[in-house]
């Protein structure tokens, strides 16, 4: 997915003040942000159904297809920390506006791609705009809603998120089938220009100024690598999406092969199990408020775990229930860093720490699009499971050896011996996990 919570964002200038009092935006702007989220990932992960049509079409390797997966995340994790600093130059709701429309292109332009190497150039060139979406969309929640209604604006934003993941590689195998995987493209093309033109009417402006961030933000960066917590949880987040794309990008090929002999509707359709990791994630705040981020991570590890050793089981009903397992526990595993991140840094480098966990999370995912290749080569899907769990258990052991030094204000921590500050209003999970 398709997620953070607790720590500002890099691209996140201070909110406005902004009294309870205020009046708030109808109910049409929370549609509007919904549909924004849901449009920046209705194309992130198009590709995944798509891999094994694509390596028979270009035939090329496994490694060389799954570019297409690690393309876009590659260019979120490389340009979201720095989107910020230039968009809040401008109003919010016309940066998130022009970034849809400006998605639009890249992904008509793919469907005219004549090789694989074009292809994923379009691919890079649709992660390009994803950053304009979901790094301004808490910002500009933040200034258009109340704090008491603040919520109900991420949740609108995370549900896009989670709904527009599953919609767009349902979308793509479905018109693969019908018409090719160029299609796919055309199809999600048009849906994303919709998408853009009922964005920027619908959304109100933000208020509160415009500015640049603080430099100290970005300075603080090199301090912030010399934390051993804070690099665990800049390595938890790797992982997370890491396991999650390589899972969900070579279980196709599994089901794709003589076995099962799954086409791309049926590999699309297996992408159903995120609305099971979308209906798990909502209490998991209320766990991690009472048992902490670090218990928790173990908890949701095993649960993987075994989800990823379903998947061995040669039964289609298994390896479903597997996917399932393991997509609710990388939302729940993201849920847990992202929480336990703003309690071990100091309030003004929360932002650089967003940064910087926001770039690890999805270089994560570029690599978990590619890396597995070689482990398939050598054992197939078998070996690529254990490679996943090898994440997954070195994921737990950077929690084991850091977590517990969790500074006060992390979940789970002690309290502290005078009141802190309110933090700023946080990142919600699916912002990151929308995969």
């Amino acid at each position: 997915m398709e997620q953070m919570q607790g720590m500002t964002t890099p691209a996140a200038p201070p909110a406005a003040p902004f009294s309870d009092a205020a009046r708030e935006p109808g109910p049409g702007a929370l549609v509007a942000l919904g549909l924004a989220g849901f449009c920046a990932f209705l194309n992130v992960y198009t590709a995944q159904p798509l891999l094994p049509l694509l390596s028979a079409t270009f035939r090329a390797s496994k490694a060389a297809t799954g570019l297409t997966v690690s393309a876009p995340n590659l260019a979120v994790a490389l340009f979201a920390p720095l989107v910020g600093a230039w968009a809040v130059r401008f109003p919010l709701h016309r940066v998130i506006g022009a970034a849809l429309a400006a998605m639009v292109v890249p992904t008509l332009l793919a469907a005219t791609a004549t090789s694989l190497p074009v292809l994923v150039a379009w691919r890079f060139a649709q992660g390009l705009a994803v950053p304009g979406v979901y790094a301004v969309g808490v910002a500009y929640a933040a200034s258009v809603w109340p704090p008491s209604s603040l919520g109900r604006a991420t949740a609108a934003l995370v549900t896009g998120n989670v709904l527009g993941g599953f919609v767009g590689r349902a979308v793509a195998g479905v018109a693969a089938d019908l018409a090719g995987w160029r299609a796919a493209f055309i199809a999600l093309g048009i849906l994303t220009a919709a998408g853009a033109v009922a964005t920027w009417r619908l959304l109100p402006p933000a208020a509160g100024p415009r500015g640049g961030e603080p430099p100290s933000a970005w300075r603080s960066g090199a301090a912030l690598l010399r934390s051993g917590p804070v690099v665990a949880t800049l390595g938890v987040g790797f992982a997370v999406l890491f396991t999650q794309v390589a899972t969900f990008t070579y279980v196709t090929y599994h089901l794709a092969g003589p076995r099962f002999g799954l086409g791309s509707s049926g590999l699309s359709a297996i992408f159903g199990v995120y609305l099971v990791g979308a209906a798990v994630t909502p209490p998991v705040g209320a766990w991690i408020a009472r048992l902490g981020p670090r218990r928790i991570l173990g908890l949701s590890l095993a649960v993987g775990l075994v989800g990823s050793a379903l998947t061995l089981v040669p039964a289609l009903w298994s390896i479903v229930l597997g996917l399932a397992l393991s997509c609710s526990a990388s939302f729940v595993n993201q849920a847990a860093a992202t929480s336990y991140l703003p309690g071990a840094v100091d309030p003004e480098h929360r932002g650089a720490a967003s940064g910087l966990y926001i770039a690890s999370y999805y270089l994560g995912g570029a690599v978990g699009g590619v890396l597995p290749a070689s482990a398939w080569a050598v054992g197939g899907w078998p070996a690529c499971v254990v490679l996943i769990a090898a994440a997954q258990v070195v994921t737990l052991a950077l929690a084991l050896r850091w977590w517990a030094r969790a500074l006060p204000g992390a979940p789970g921590s002690p309290p502290p011996p005078a009141p802190r500050p309110e933090p700023a209003p946080g990142i919600p999970a699916s912002l990151t996990g929308g995969v």
